[in-house]
């Protein structure tokens, strides 16, 4: 049991500049005992109301450093304060606020939320056993106009989709990833280089991109290219929610569409889901 969405912003001043990370937490609990639920015996539940106190106090005395460490301080507070959890789970999402420029420069205390991915990170425990760091990038939105195809797909009598050797490639994508056991990791650095790994490996080089013969390959190869860069990670996850475009048949108004103008699919999409680690 636990508490979900926990909302909180959290500002931190040095002279007149301001920082500030705005998240919800959700922590979770299993105890050493199930009396709670078979006998209706409370006397060890931690009330979930205690919970976010206890999320908002070490918001308050901590700060956060980053999402990493203050879900690593959460499950290290009930683990030496609670004889009776058993384990503990906690998720952290920031919202992404930017601090604000202008001609360059930048302002001391404002900022602007610039949604181009979500970052999050999950940390967990069981009692007696290693904590372990999870981290990602949720509803990253990515597009390339051209360098993507889709051919020589498996085909019977169901089969109505025509092959195409150029298309839109448009996608959500969702990516989580495993430290393993929690070590002292510059966890800014690496989820900023881990963002970039995503961009470059979907987009290719800047002046004529790669092709991308599927979803797929494309799923594959940023999971790949992080493994190749960045050491710290054992384990990757990656889901990417297709977004189809349709051309708009402009015939009868007396044009010629040449892919200029499109519609997006509604539903129902596609998705590709991998799991890649090491040996």
């Amino acid at each position: 049991y636990g508490k979900n969405t926990i909302k909180f912003l959290r500002l931190h001043r040095e002279g007149k500049k301001h920082f500030v990370k705005e998240v919800e937490v959700c922590t979770h609990l299993r105890l050493t005992s199930a009396q709670e639920y078979l006998d209706g015996n409370n006397s060890l539940v931690i009330p979930t109301d205690t919970i976010k106190n206890i999320v908002l106090v070490l918001a308050k005395k901590n700060g956060i450093p980053t999402l990493e460490q203050f879900a690593i301080d959460i499950c290290k507070h009930f683990m030496t304060t609670f004889c009776q959890v058993a384990y503990v789970k906690t998720y952290v999402q920031e919202v992404p606020w930017q601090r604000l420029h202008e001609n360059g420069v930048p302002h001391v205390h404002s900022f602007i939320c610039v949604p181009d991915g979500i970052r999050f990170c999950e940390a967990e425990q069981c009692r007696n056993g290693p904590l372990v760091v999870f981290a990602g990038i949720k509803d990253l939105k990515l597009m390339k106009t051209t360098q993507s195809g889709f051919e020589g797909f498996y085909k019977n009598e169901h089969t109505t989709l025509p092959e195409r050797k150029d298309r839109i490639l448009c996608g959500e994508l969702f990516c989580k990833w495993s430290y393993g056991e929690c070590k002292d990791f510059d966890f800014d650095c690496i989820w900023n280089k881990i963002r970039e790994c995503i961009l470059e490996a979907f987009s290719g080089p800047p002046d004529c991109g790669e092709y991308s013969p599927s979803y797929q390959k494309t799923v594959n190869s940023i999971q790949m290219l992080i493994l190749s860069k960045v050491s710290q990670v054992q384990v990757i996850d990656v889901v990417l929610n297709n977004t189809f475009y349709n051309v708009v048949d402009m015939k009868n108004l007396g044009l010629t569409n040449d892919k200029e103008v499109l519609v997006p699919v509604e539903a129902p999409y596609g998705s590709c889901t991998c799991t890649l680690g090491r040996k």
